[in-house]
C-alpha cells in the first residue's frame, strides 16, 4: 500500500480583462420571395439589399455568411407567394467598425440584429495568467513552509481551473447608454451598450512535497 507523503496545499489564482478581437453579428432579414442556397444573397431582392449595403461599405463576401432559411406559407404548399425569413452571420473583423455595421442592419426595413457572439484570442491570454497563478503559488508555498518550518522537496499533484466572464446578459437586455466605451462622435440608431471585453481567471491548486528541515 503506498502512504502518501507529507503535502501542503496552496492556492493560488490570477486574472485579467481581455478586449474582443472581432464580432459576429447574427441577423435575420425577412424576404418576399423563397432562394436557397449562397444564390440568396443575390437573388432574395430584401437579402441582397444588405449584401449591397455591406459591400457598399466595404465589407468582403467572404465576411457574409447564410445560415439558413426558413419558409412561411399558411398553405402548408411551397408556392411563388411564400416568404421566407434568411439567417445571417456578418463577421466584423474591426471592432471599430461595428456602429457603422450596426446602423446598416438597424436602416434595413426588413432586418433584425438577433444578438452579437464576442470573439477573443484567448491562448497566449490564458498562458500568461497560468504562469502568472503559478508563480504566485510557488512564492505562497515557500512563505508557509518556512512558517511551518519545513522545506519544500517537489510536486505532488498539480489541479488547474478557469474562470470564464462571457457575456450573461442577452441582447435584448443590453439596451442602455449607446457607447459607454466607444467614441462619442460615431452614433447608432440601436440604442444598445457596445461590450467587448470580459473577465478570465485561471486557479491553480499545488500539493507540494515537504519534509522536516
Amino acid at each position: 500500500m503506498t502512504t502518501k507523503p507529507d503535502t501542503i496545499k496552496i492556492s493560488a489564482s490570477h486574472r485579467e480583462e481581455i478586449s474582443a478581437a472581432h464580432a459576429d453579428l447574427f441577423v435575420t432579414v425577412r424576404g418576399s420571395s423563397v432562394v436557397s442556397g449562397d444564390q440568396a444573397l443575390k437573388k432574395a431582392r430584401e437579402v441582397n439589399q444588405l449584401v449591397e449595403a455591406l459591400a457598399n461599405y466595404g465589407l468582403g463576401p467572404e465576411a457574409i455568411h447564410l445560415q439558413g432559411v426558413h419558409i412561411e406559407t399558411s398553405s402548408g404548399a411551397l408556392l411563388k407567394s411564400s416568404s421566407a425569413t434568411y439567417r445571417l452571420r456578418i463577421r466584423c473583423e474591426k471592432l471599430d467598425q461595428l456602429a457603422d455595421l450596426l446602423d446598416i442592419v438597424a436602416s434595413q426595413k426588413n432586418a433584425a440584429l438577433e444578438r452579437i457572439d464576442w470573439k477573443y484570442s484567448e491562448d497566449i491570454a490564458r498562458e500568461r495568467l497560468l504562469d502568472a497563478a503559478i508563480a504566485k503559488g510557488k512564492t505562497k508555498a515557500g512563505k508557509v513552509a518556512a512558517a511551518l518550518g519545513v522545506k519544500l522537496v517537489g510536486v505532488y499533484d498539480f489541479l488547474e481551473s478557469r474562470f470564464d466572464e462571457e457575456a450573461p446578459v442577452p441582447f435584448q437586455a443590453q439596451a442602455a447608454a449607446m457607447r459607454s466605451r466607444a467614441p462619442a462622435s460615431a452614433e447608432s440608431g440601436l440604442g444598445m451598450d457596445i461590450q467587448h471585453s470580459k473577465t478570465i481567471q485561471v486557479n491553480v491548486d499545488i500539493w507540494y512535497r515537504v519534509s522536516a528541515l
